[in-house]
């Protein structure tokens, strides 16, 4: 249901950030295509270390984010979410039958193949996995987002297309169509789509990854990172989107609602860029969230203040903001997803980066035993932004302790290694 509080106009106001696209980077990629553009930018040093930092990450054996090194075990449990996966299932069929041999090939992996967890949110082509949709023919790309369709509410589905078409809309401002389009994305099907055994499927590229694990009618959605630079398209023939104003209007009035001495716990760093924070805790490619591309087995520890300190009414505007980031969960998934995460409480924890006046640049985290969820406003990539401001949005959810990718309650003969 929308948020009529929320105001979801575009302002223009990111177009101060616009880049000169007569030099650097951008005087060049108006004549790259995905991979040539990876090529180059293999060519720098960060690059080439971040690279090698995230291939590492991926080798290693599968475990799951924790709060403190060890997994908390029988948290996840198999029940009746009302999945309808026979129209998932018959969506999948379909895309199949849409497919070369050589595509089918290269769209179906093992449901146990590693390749799950090898999603990255950056628009360099780093994981060549699947197929990508605007390589594909039209008829193929328009099923396999059928398939998506299938699987989500019709809210998530929307947001998750108006990400889409913000990354399209700046390939238009940058001049640089090949590597960001409406259809820059990967999609791989793991396992064989089945009503009465487990598969999934991911979906990744620039600022939408998505991982679905499905069995029966029970699935879980996790890790999801939705993000967009800018966050608001105010000209063309989607004039008039913007992303995720509700989760950050949302967050901030949760911030704002608190009393003096939990905004003060609450606030574990003023400074948005955290200068003088700990090792590791701020880099230059995630910047303020942790829980993104490749950091499956993560240690984050608690911080900020339980929700048991909150008043009622800041329980319910955190249940807002969570469902904001669930949003692509259909209904009846969504309420036992909710009464899951209404069982821990005690030990769920809401903490704060930045500012928190109206026009601060922030981050938030919630986190508990059975979800994550993160929201960033970023420094610039492609706009000029140096500091984080409001224009750049990175939002993240994951389900710790072997939630993610659904591995809790897999089979073992489908488990993560």
């Amino acid at each position: 249901m929308k948020d009529e509080s929320v105001d979801t106009r575009p302002t223009g106001k990111y177009r101060a950030y616009l880049p000169d696209l007569t030099s650097g980077k951008f005087e060049a990629l108006p004549h790259h295509d995905a991979h040539t553009w990876a090529d180059e930018f293999y060519k720098n040093p960060f690059a080439k270390k971040l690279t090698e930092t995230w291939l590492k990450l991926w080798e290693e054996p599968y475990k799951g984010l924790t709060s403190d090194g060890n997994l908390v075990p029988n948290l996840y449990e198999y029940e009746d979410q009302g999945v309808q996966s026979e129209t998932i299932v018959t969506a999948a069929e379909q895309a199949l039958t849409l497919c070369t041999p050589a595509e089918s090939k290269a769209l179906t992996y093992p449901v146990n193949a590693r390749q799950w967890r090898s999603w990255s949110n950056p628009e360099i082509y780093i994981s060549k996995y699947g197929l990508r949709l605007d390589e594909v023919s039209e008829q193929l790309s328009d099923a396999i987002l059928g398939i998506i369709k299938a699987t989500l509410s019709p809210a998530g589905y929307a947001k998750l297309v108006n990400a889409m078409r913000a990354n399209h809309f700046l390939g238009q401002l940058t001049h640089g169509p090949k590597v960001l389009n409406q259809r820059s994305y990967n999609f791989i099907l793991f396992g064989e789509p089945s009503a009465d055994k487990a598969w999934g499927w991911n979906f990744w590229g620039h600022h939408v990854c998505m991982c679905v694990y499905l069995d029966r009618r029970w699935m879980m959605a996790a890790p999801v990172f939705i993000g967009a630079e800018p966050n608001e398209i105010d000209e063309g023939i989607w004039e008039g989107t913007t992303m995720m104003r509700p989760e950050e209007q949302l967050g901030l009035a949760l911030m704002q609602s608190l009393p003096d001495s939990l905004k003060r716990t609450a606030q574990v760093y003023k400074d948005p860029r955290m200068e003088g924070c700990e090792p590791g805790r701020w880099n230059e490619a995630d910047q303020r969230h942790l829980c993104g591309a490749f950091q499956d087995n993560r240690i984050v520890p608690y911080e900020g203040i339980r929700l048991t300190a909150m008043s009622e009414s800041q329980i319910s505007l955190v249940f807002s903001i969570l469902r904001e980031m669930l949003i692509y969960l259909p209904d009846t998934v969504w309420e036992k997803r909710k009464e899951q995460i209404q069982k821990h409480l005690q030990d769920t924890w809401f903490s704060w980066v930045g500012g928190y006046g109206d026009e601060d640049p922030f981050y938030y985290r919630i986190q508990s035993p059975v979800v994550v969820v993160e929201f960033d406003h970023h420094s610039g990539v492609f706009l000029n932004n140096k500091n984080p401001e409001k224009y750049h949005i990175h939002s993240i959810q994951r389900a710790p302790n072997a939630g993610d990718y659904g591995n809790a309650l897999r089979p073992r003969e489908a488990r993560l290694t």
